[in-house]
């Protein structure tokens, strides 16, 4: 069985990435869309230069211009892109990193909704469906619908995890990995190091 690996999103400063990666996160998650937690690319890479090898740098992008993604992985040093807008398949190929793309769960949720990415993303982040954001809400959604999602990909579950949850949510779900934000701050932008050592 492997190991759950852990994305601690919607880091806005060095001492917030490093307290994350102290706590034993895989990932960091950088915002580059409209949010409490957004980041500049110049600010992004002063956080980057930070943090130590062999920990992801992911940037997070809603419905943004490709050309603009493409620059941001060169100027900060991406490892990762997440895509969680209303990106189609095809916008998810051709980037010269991996690539996540988040799909927004709700109780029709299922397997089709997944097979048009496969082949072109390296996972898929299942997120809370709200009509009002993009993600980010703070609100989960039934774990047991995971389930739906194909073999041949691996999923990220996000969306309400807390220290409280988590370990009930991957025993569920069975996530590759798992995406907090909002449930280790203690207030939006700012996270709480116990909070992430707790998760």
């Amino acid at each position: 069985m492997h190991r759950t690996r852990v994305k601690i999103c919607g880091i806005t400063s060095s001492e917030g990435a490093l307290a994350a990666v102290e706590a034993g996160a895989d990932a960091i998650g950088l915002v580059f869309a409209e949010s409490p937690r957004r980041v500049d690319p110049a600010w992004a890479r002063r956080i980057v230069a930070e943090v130590p090898p062999y920990v992801s740098r992911v940037g997070v992008f809603v419905d943004e211009a490709p050309g603009v993604v493409a620059d941001a992985i060169h100027s900060v040093g991406l490892d990762t892109v997440q895509l969680h807008g209303r990106e189609a398949p095809a916008e998810c190929a051709g980037y010269d990193c991996r690539v996540v793309k988040a799909l927004r769960v709700d109780a029709r949720f299922c397997g089709a909704d997944v097979e048009p990415f496969l082949g072109k993303c390296d996972a898929v982040l299942l997120d809370t469906y709200s009509s009002g954001t993009a993600g980010g809400t703070g609100a989960r959604f039934d774990w047991a619908l995971c389930h739906e999602v194909p073999d041949d990909i691996p999923f990220v579950l996000a969306g309400g995890l807390d220290p409280t949850n988590v370990g009930e949510a991957v025993r569920i779900a069975l996530p590759y990995a798992v995406d907090v934000s909002s449930g280790v701050e203690r207030r939006p932008g700012e996270k709480d190091t116990m909070k992430m050592s707790a998760f």
